[in-house]
């Protein structure tokens, strides 16, 4: 029979774990998004050689799961010898990094691809208008291509950043104690998987569903100006109409 009592009882340690999942959630969200802009240039470069080779990168992530790339970099990076002989080792010998690592890589491909989409949806209007005003390819993209592909991406990209908080449940399988290891722990101590996989379950609906709130509200504050001017033009036509 369910005993609630033990899910409550094993809210702390959960919260513990928790915050492991936060701060794994950041900083593989900082460090796929700085990796993700030059796979974007790359995706929508000129020069078929980069392009293909960012649509390679982008293709084998996306299309291997990741708790293979974690395998891959936790049991692999220590079989060759030049990682172990180089300053990379001290990094790749740790679980937590070598999960920064694979999931980093990991979001980069899907944020990259977001944004290169979105870099392509921006109207070449806008582009050819900043070239015309004698402004140079970086300051385009800087000024005037980028401020409209994050609006456009951000939506997809909010939901890249959850994905992204769930996926850290796979570093529990190279002994990260984050929120699902730290459940896996008190169920071997309890014999209790469901009471404790429930208050598990209860804590990410709860951290996803705070995420969600935020970036309802940023996508509001993004798109405010949007509305406004959609409303104006259902006003205007409205007048005309009548």
């Amino acid at each position: 029979m369910l005993d609630l009592s033990i899910s409550w009882a094993s809210l702390p340690k959960l919260a513990v774990g928790a915050t492991l999942t936060l701060e794994l959630t950041g900083v593989i969200l900082g460090l796929s998004a700085v990796l993700a802009v030059p796979i974007a240039l790359a995706l929508n470069a000129q020069r078929r050689w980069l392009a293909r080779s960012a649509t390679g990168y982008v293709m084998f992530f996306r299309g291997t799961p990741a708790l293979i790339q974690i395998f891959l970099i936790y049991y692999g990076s220590g079989q060759l010898a030049f990682i172990r002989e180089s300053f990379l080792w001290p990094l790749f010998r740790e679980p937590y990094w070598c999960a920064v690592v694979a999931l980093s890589l990991n979001g980069a491909a899907y944020s990259g691809n977001i944004l290169a989409g979105a870099m392509r949806a921006v109207p070449k209007g806008a582009v050819e208008a900043g070239a015309a005003l004698g402004l140079k390819w970086l300051q385009v993209q800087r000024l005037i291509v980028a401020p409209q592909a994050i609006r456009i991406g951000f939506p997809a990209y909010s939901n890249e950043v959850i994905q992204t908080l769930k996926a850290t449940s796979l570093a529990s399988t190279i002994t990260l104690m984050e929120m699902t290891g730290a459940a896996q722990t008190l169920v071997n101590d309890t014999f209790a998987p469901y009471e404790v996989f429930l208050a598990a379950g209860a804590m990410y609906l709860m951290m996803t569903y705070a995420l969600t709130q935020v970036f309802d509200v940023v996508e509001r504050r993004l798109y405010a100006h949007a509305a406004q001017d959609s409303e104006s033009a259902r006003r205007l036509r409205a007048a005309v109409e009548a």
